[in-house]
C-alpha cells in the first residue's frame, strides 16, 4: 500500500494539472451531497401540487418549470417575520396569521385570487371587499391619495388611509392608494385587478383603472371626527348660497363636528357652519375663502357643544373635511408636441417640486426635468422619465445656469427664494432626501460651513444669469407664491399658454401642499449662519435686488434683509 502511495505521489508531481482536476471534481461531487441532504420530499410538475403535511414549510414561488414541495428543514422551523400594526388595528383572531399557499401562476384570475387570499389572511387588520372601477375624472375614493411607484404595499395604504381616519383604502395600478368614507363606482371582475404591488410581489393592487378596495377596521370610531378637518376661517354669507353651498342640514343640536361629519358623508371638501345650518360645498368663483373676517363675527356659541363657535346665519365658519377636492386631480401628458421649451428655472432648494405640484394640479399636464430623479418619478412625477426635450411636458424643471443651457429654452419661470432658506432646504435636501432632514452632526460639523461657501455664489449668479441671457423670462418670489398662490399661479399658467380655470386655481389651494412639503416640526435650535457667512450673504442679496431692479423688476422681498 505504501508503495502505490509513492507512486501516485510521484504521478502527480509530474502531472500537477491532472490532481488539481480529480480535487475539483472531488469537492464538486461532496457539494451536491451536502445540498441534496438539505432537500426533503421530491419536486412536484407545477399544477400539480400537494398541500404541504403536517410539520412542513410553506410552498416556495415558481422556479423554472418545477416546484419544490417543501423547502429546507432550517426555513421550516423559522417564524413569519411580524408586521407592524397601528393603533387603528383590530384583529378578530387569536391564531398566528399563515402566508397563502403557492398558486398556479400561470392565469391572470388565479393571481388575482392569490392576491386576495392572501390578503384576506394576512391583512385581518382589513376586510377586502372587492375590485372597482375607477375613473380619474370622477374618483371612486375620494379622499387623500399618493403615490409610490417603487415601494407600495397593501399595508402601507392601509396605514395612510387609517391614521387620517378612512373607512376604505384602494389601491390602483401596482402603486396608486386611495382613501375615502364611500365606495362610489361598479364591482369589476377579480381578473381585472392582476398588478401586483410595486414594493411587495406577493400582493394585488389594483389594476389599470380599477381598484383594490379594503374596508379598514378602525379600533375608535372617533378616528373620523373633525380633528384632522382643516380651519379655513371665518367668512361673510356668499350672495347665492344655494348655488355656492349646494347642500344644507338643518342642525338644532350644532356642533363642529356634527357638520363635518355630515359633510364628509355627503362627499363634499367644505364645511360651512351659520348657526344652526349646516352648508356643504367647493370653493368657487361664488364663495372663494379668500376674504376672510374677524373670528369675532363667527364667536355664537354651539348649540350642542358649549366650548364651540358654530357661526351665524351671516357669517359662516368654515372647515375644510377629508375629502379630497378631485376637480384639479387629473393629469397627463400633452395631447400634441410643444413647440416652444419653457423652463421652471430655480436655485436648488427654492421650491421647484412644489412648484412643479402646483402647475401639473392647475393646468392637468405633467411637468417635466433636465434630470432624472427616481424618488420623484416614484411619488407621481410621471414626467421625470421623458427626455427634457420630448415636448410631451408643460414645463421642465432645471437648475442650470450658464449661457448655452439658458439659451436652450424659449421661455423661463424664474423662482426665487430667500437666499438663507433656499441654502438651508438644499441642505437639508443633500443630506435627508427630499422632504428630510440633515442629522445635527452635518450642521456642527464642516459639511455645513463648505456649502455655504459654494452654494451661496451660485444663488446669485443662478439669478443673474437667467437675466441676462434668458428669453421671456417671468420672476416669481417663492414668498409671494405662499402669500398669495391664487395670483401668482396665475401668471405662471398664463406664461404656459393655459387658460387658467378659476375653480380648477381654487381647487389648488386647498391641495397646495401635496406630499412634497417638508415639515415645519424640525427646526433648528439656533442660527447655523455665522457673522461672516451672514455678511457674504447679504452681499449678494442686494447684487441681486440691483439686477432685478434693472429690468424694471419689483426687488427682492423685505424679508430677505436685514437678517
Amino acid at each position: 500500500m505504501a508503495k502505490l502511495l509513492v507512486k501516485l505521489q510521484r504521478y502527480f508531481r509530474r502531472k500537477p494539472v491532472r490532481f488539481f482536476t480529480l480535487l475539483a471534481l472531488y469537492l464538486a461531487a461532496g457539494s451536491l451531497v451536502f445540498l441534496h441532504s438539505g432537500f426533503t420530499g421530491e419536486p412536484t410538475v407545477t399544477g400539480s401540487q400537494r398541500s404541504p403535511g403536517a410539520g412542513e414549510g410553506p410552498g416556495l414561488p415558481y422556479l423554472g418549470v418545477m416546484q419544490l414541495s417543501r423547502g429546507f428543514k432550517a426555513a421550516a422551523t423559522m417564524p413569519e417575520g411580524g408586521r407592524r400594526h397601528g393603533p387603528w388595528f383590530k384583529s378578530t383572531s387569536k391564531e398566528p396569521v399563515e402566508r397563502g399557499k403557492a398558486g398556479d401562476y400561470g392565469s391572470t384570475r388565479s393571481r388575482a385570487l392569490r392576491g386576495r387570499s392572501g390578503r384576506e389572511k394576512e391583512e385581518d387588520r382589513a376586510r377586502y371587499i372587492g375590485c372597482y372601477v375607477d375613473n380619474t375624472r370622477r374618483r371612486t375614493l375620494r379622499g387623500v391619495s399618493f403615490f409610490d411607484y417603487k415601494k407600495m404595499t397593501v399595508f402601507r395604504c392601509q396605514d395612510n388611509c387609517a391614521e387620517r381616519g378612512y373607512l376604505y383604502a384602494g389601491l390602483e395600478f401596482g402603486a396608486e392608494c386611495y382613501c375615502g368614507h364611500k365606495v362610489q363606482a361598479s364591482n369589476a371582475s377579480e381578473s381585472e385587478c392582476n398588478m401586483e404591488c410595486k414594493g411587495e410581489r406577493s400582493n394585488i393592487c389594483g389594476g389599470v383603472n380599477r381598484l383594490s378596495i379594503y374596508r379598514l377596521e378602525l379600533a375608535q370610531e372617533s378616528a373620523r371626527r373633525y380633528g384632522s378637518a382643516i380651519f379655513r376661517g371665518c367668512f361673510r354669507r356668499p350672495d347665492n348660497i344655494s348655488i355656492a353651498l349646494p347642500i344644507s342640514q338643518l342642525m338644532l343640536n350644532m356642533s363642529v363636528d356634527k357638520c363635518v361629519d355630515f359633510c364628509t358623508e355627503k362627499e363634499y371638501p367644505l364645511s360651512a357652519l351659520a348657526g344652526t345650518t349646516c352648508h356643504c360645498g367647493f370653493p368657487t368663483t361664488l364663495f372663494t375663502l379668500h376674504e376672510r373676517e374677524d373670528e369675532q363675527l363667527c364667536a355664537q356659541k354651539c348649540a350642542g357643544e358649549e366650548f364651540e363657535s358654530c357661526g351665524t346665519a351671516e357669517y359662516l365658519l368654515v372647515y375644510q373635511t377629508q375629502v379630497q377636492d378631485n376637480r384639479c386631480m387629473d393629469r397627463r401628458f400633452l395631447p400634441t408636441r410643444a413647440k416652444q421649451l419653457v423652463a421652471l428655472a430655480s436655485f436648488p432648494g427654492a421650491g421647484n417640486t412644489w412648484a412643479r405640484h402646483l402647475i401639473e394640479l392647475a393646468t392637468g399636464f405633467y411637468t417635466g426635468s433636465y434630470y432624472f430623479d427616481g424618488s420623484l418619478y416614484n411619488k407621481g412625477f410621471k414626467g421625470e422619465r421623458d427626455h427634457w426635450r420630448s415636448g410631451r411636458t408643460i414645463c421642465i424643471k432645471t437648475h442650470e445656469s450658464g449661457q448655452k443651457e439658458i439659451e436652450s429654452f424659449d421661455s423661463a419661470i424664474l423662482l426665487i427664494r430667500n437666499p438663507y432658506k433656499a441654502l438651508m432646504a438644499e441642505f437639508n435636501r443633500k443630506y435627508g432626501g427630499h422632504i428630510g432632514f440633515a442629522a445635527h452632526a452635518h450642521w456642527k460639523g464642516k459639511e455645513w460651513p463648505e456649502f455655504v461657501a459654494n452654494y451661496a455664489p451660485w444663488w446669485a449668479t443662478h439669478t443673474l444669469d437667467w437675466l441676462r441671457y434668458g428669453k421671456k423670462v417671468l420672476v416669481v418670489h417663492f414668498e409671494d407664491l405662499k402669500r398669495d398662490l391664487f395670483v401668482q399661479l396665475q401668471r405662471m399658467v398664463g406664461l404656459l399658454g393655459i387658460a387658467a380655470c378659476e375653480d380648477r386655481l381654487l381647487c389648488v389651494e386647498g391641495q397646495k401642499d401635496g406630499n412634497f412639503k417638508r415639515s415645519g416640526l424640525r427646526k433648528l435650535e439656533y442660527d447655523p449662519y455665522t457673522p461672516e457667512m451672514r455678511k457674504m450673504i447679504s452681499g449678494y442679496i442686494k447684487t441681486v435686488d440691483t439686477a432685478l431692479k434693472l429690468q424694471n423688476l419689483s426687488g427682492v422681498p423685505d424679508d430677505y434683509y436685514p437678517r
